[in-house]
């Protein structure tokens, strides 16, 4: 197996961005130029290494190579997105590495790129790059054939020599263990669980009684074996359960109107642990959205709105509109599942101004609604 968080550090140290390897600061694919970037150094790598594995590492400050984190990223659709602009498309996995040095909440975003040995391009127009268009990596760049391209096995020796090097050891998967279990508070009681007998993970939460069942907050599980953050919440509820060849994660919602909150299933994350040492991780979308009255949502909609245009203006809010800002990433939520589909580029124009809230409770809020609005958009 390979040790991601060694994969990583190996990339870092030893190699600038190349034609296998490209490094970010954040990826920004809600806006159709950050897609078209992504989508285009997808294609890129893919059609530079016909052979191998290529990388984009993500949360790194590019001038001084310096690891600054971004958040846990759950799109298990990203695919989807590759799927949809190009020809020949590659497999992709988009993977959390958690670092030491970074607080319990960033991670290391790793995108690996499977070799495909097809030549790969654009489906279709994207942003300023048209349908056809062929990409590639000249040294630390994506750039456009312009005329035929052809593949070449170039990097196949050099990237498997790095991957080699990242091998995980029972040395790293120790020290793994401890690092999670030392990391975490004990209210949150960290453990670990073996799966066949070579599959090491360790998660922690923090637990409470709601109508007589058994909730997690503040969940986080780690694959120890491959460095890997599979699961984070930051605030919304989980129930768990396992068995000796699986790990099950069922995550709620709380949405409601005027503190009259129901928990709503949303998804179920599954990690099957295989004898051939390998393992899969299914998701199953469970959410039902909630139906409520139109005219009060009509009502809430409009309250939002007047609230984010006074933001914008930098207008003085009264008591009471201080306190609707606390519900703005959830009430959005709602009257986007109710049809008003302008919702999130609504609660995106409040971005900055929730952030700066001296009480962080409101912009985990808002991160929690922007990846629900995220899941339910892609199902």
């Amino acid at each position: 197996m390979i040790n991601k968080r060694l994969l990583i550090k190996n990339l870092l140290s030893h190699n600038d961005e190349n034609s296998f390897y490209d490094k970010k600061q954040k990826l920004s694919l809600h806006n159709k130029e950050g897609k078209a970037k992504f989508i285009k150094h997808i294609c890129a790598l893919s059609n530079s290494n016909p052979t191998n594995n290529s990388y984009i590492v993500i949360g790194i400050e590019d001038e001084e190579n310096k690891i600054i984190g971004v958040d846990f990223f759950d799109d298990s659709k990203i695919q989807n997105l590759a799927n949809a602009y190009l020809t020949n498309p590659p497999k992709i996995q988009y993977e959390n590495v958690p670092f030491p040095t970074l607080p319990r909440h960033k991670v290391i975003g790793l995108v690996t790129v499977l070799p495909n040995n097809n030549i790969t391009s654009l489906s279709k127009n994207a942003w300023k790059y048209k349908q056809g268009s062929v990409f590639f990596r000249r040294g630390s760049n994506s750039m456009s054939s312009k005329g035929g391209f052809e593949l070449k096995n170039t990097n196949q020796e050099i990237v498997e020599a790095i991957e080699k090097n990242a091998s995980n050891n029972i040395e790293l998967t120790l020290n793994g263990v401890f690092d999670f279990i030392n990391n975490h508070k004990k209210e949150y009681n960290p453990q670990y669980k073996v799966f066949n007998e070579q599959f090491v993970l360790c998660w922690a939460g923090k637990k409470s009684i709601i109508n007589g069942e058994e909730f997690f907050s503040r969940v986080d599980i780690e694959l120890i074996n491959e460095q890997v953050q599979l699961f984070f919440s930051a605030l919304d509820e989980v129930q768990i359960s396992y068995n000796s060849h699986s790990f099950i994660i069922t995550e709620y919602i709380l949405l409601g109107i005027d503190k009259k909150e129901i928990h709503y299933p949303l998804e179920k994350t599954i990690i099957h642990f295989k004898e051939n040492g390998k393992h899969d991780l299914v998701n199953e979308l469970l959410f039902k959205p909630p139906a409520f009255d139109t005219t009060i949502i009509n009502h809430i909609y409009q309250n939002n709105n007047a609230i984010v245009k006074k933001i914008i203006a930098k207008q003085a809010l009264s008591v009471t509109e201080h306190e609707d800002v606390f519900r703005l990433p959830t009430n959005y939520l709602i009257c986007y599942l109710h049809g008003y589909l302008d919702a999130p580029t609504q609660l995106r124009k409040a971005k900055e101004y929730i952030k700066n809230i001296a009480d962080k409770t409101t912009y985990i809020k808002y991160k929690e609604a922007m990846r629900v609005l995220r899941k339910v958009k892609y199902n």
